[in-house]
């Protein structure tokens, strides 16, 4: 038999806002409007062996990874470029929705800026008139050290657990003395690798400095300088999930510069995580409607709130 002295558990209402509050949270009187993930180029082979499985592209894995962070949003992905899951197709039915600011929200799944990607999200919002929000991509962001170093140990080149004292001899001819952080969208791109650089240099306690992939005579100077460092076993970490620099492209480099190269992003929890992040993000950004005051709030139930007589 229950006791029925027992007191009625609290029913405290949620706070919306506040230090400790969960960024992956927003507010819920905008609705849950359409997660649609923008991948870089075509789904084309080379993207399908960069993520591991040709028969599961970037795009899908990426939103599979998602929902684990947001099952109750409908979550799509369209490629920006390439006739092949096309970005239209995925916005073309997001119209202004009553009650609601936004229809949709796009979250480019590039790392830094890259001009070609933005400038085909724009064309497809303009093209299918969608009512959407485009977000930041997926980084800077202090997690994407995180995944590099985790490739980087996957291909054996550096240790697995962060440095806790700077090591001038690396333990053995297969790991690294010196990462670049390979990017690809010009010069915005390579500043945004830069904090990346800053942070995976602290977790390596090794030298690492970014450089553009797609500019040859930035790479040159950047090996010129592991070189002055005394740096003799480089490796390439491009900071790119895949398909924004193909794999040929980036074997060929390494092997033109006396260097080796590590597997880019690809799909994992992590960026999905930020992906998510960037979701709450603009969701929250959108807020027209005031907190409520204490007043506002309804009275605590139970015997112990009870008004005084």
């Amino acid at each position: 038999m229950q006791n029925p002295d027992r007191l009625p558990p609290r029913d405290l209402p949620r706070r919306r806002s506040g230090r400790h509050r969960n960024p992956l949270s927003f507010d819920s009187w905008v609705g849950t409007p359409t997660l649609v993930l923008a991948v870089p180029g075509a789904e084309h082979e080379g993207a399908r062996e960069e993520s591991g499985d040709a028969a599961n592209p970037i795009g899908p894995q990426m939103c599979d990874l998602i929902r684990s962070y947001r099952p109750e949003v409908t979550i799509r992905y369209g490629c920006a470029g390439g006739d092949e899951h096309p970005l239209t197709d995925a916005l073309s039915d997001l119209t202004p929705v009553e009650g609601r600011p936004v229809a949709g929200v796009v979250v480019p799944m590039v790392t830094a800026p890259h001009p070609p990607t933005s400038q085909a999200i724009s064309e497809a919002v303009s093209a299918t008139r969608a009512d959407v929000r485009v977000t930041d991509g997926l980084g800077p962001h202090p997690m994407l050290a995180e995944v590099l170093h985790l490739r980087l140990a996957e291909a054996g080149y550096v240790r697995a657990d962060r440095m806790r004292l700077i090591s001038v001899v690396a333990p053995n001819t297969e790991m690294t003395d010196g990462v670049i952080v390979g990017a690809a969208g010009g010069d915005e791109a390579v500043n945004a690798a830069g904090v990346t650089a800053v942070l995976l240099a602290a977790r390596l306690g090794i030298t690492v400095l970014p450089a553009d992939l797609e500019n040859e005579a930035s790479l040159e100077s950047v090996m010129g300088q592991l070189r002055q460092a005394g740096c003799a076993q480089p490796v390439i970490a491009p900071s790119v999930l895949g398909p924004e620099f193909p794999t040929e492209r980036l074997a060929a480099l390494a092997e033109r510069f006396g260097a080796r190269a590590c597997a880019p992003l690809g799909a994992g929890s992590t960026l999905a995580k930020i992906a998510a992040l960037r979701y709450a993000e603009v969701l929250n950004s959108l807020g027209i409607e005031e907190p409520p005051t204490v007043e506002d709030m309804p009275a605590p139930t139970g015997s112990r709130h009870r008004p005084d007589s």
